[in-house]
């Protein structure tokens, strides 16, 4: 019977992998810029045994702080960035938003879960699709909503790379705070969500998928 790794063992080995490719990435650099370790180590503020054994892949455990001040000194600029991965760890509160809102739509409208963009090796995935055979609406669900423009920009690259993903609907648990921010903010997202909840939850409930993207607070 196959062992499942546990997601720590899996975290370390992901750790093991980068910290080797950025290692070779700043060896090749160095050498392409015929600058030694001693040059590049006081450059970096480390030692030279620490870049050393940063170039070779053979740190157990190297910093954030240690990797970003060797990539400075040898031209880069590092960058960290994390991508949901398959049945990606969810808040229960938005499984408990869309749990409700999968009620909603009548046939012949159709609910699927997780749908990746249709990139190879890309990561990113709506929440939910919606299809009632003709016409298609994505999903982005948000239990708590705490920066507007950070949303946009999400949604807009989705929307982007994306060319099944139809109208997007915003999906918002109903709480305080994302009323007050939604009162707040919501004409700065007219226009790229111009429907508000009624007209969404009417079409909805028809078995129609909405006309146009919008804003759904349930």
């Amino acid at each position: 019977m196959a062992t499942r790794q546990r997601p720590s063992d899996v975290g370390a080995a992901d750790a093991r992998r980068l910290g080797g490719a950025v290692g070779q990435e700043i060896r090749d650099a160095r050498r392409s810029a015929g600058v030694s370790q001693r040059v590049l180590a006081e450059r970096s503020g480390v030692s030279r045994t620490q870049l050393g054994c940063l170039e070779r892949g053979e740190l157990k455990d190297p910093s954030l702080a240690l990797v970003c001040q060797v990539a400075r000194a040898a031209g880069f600029n590092a960058s960290l960035k994390l991508y949901p991965e398959g049945a990606c760890l969810r808040d229960a509160g938005q499984l408990r938003v869309l749990d409700r809102f999968d009620r909603v739509a009548a046939p012949p409208i159709r609910v699927s879960r997780e749908v990746n963009l249709p990139i190879a090796g890309d990561l990113r995935a709506w929440d939910e699709r919606l299809t009632d055979g003709r016409n298609t609406a994505s999903v982005e669900c948000e239990v708590h909503l705490h920066d507007i423009q950070a949303v946009e920009r999400r949604i807009g690259l989705k929307q982007r790379d994306d060319p099944s993903a139809g109208v997007v609907i915003l999906l918002l648990a109903d709480t305080a705070h994302n009323r007050r921010v939604l009162a707040e903010h919501r004409e700065a997202l007219r226009a790229q969500f111009p429907l508000d909840g009624g007209a969404l939850l009417r079409a909805l409930r028809a078995g129609r998928i909405p006309r146009a993207s919008g804003i759904l607070l349930f």
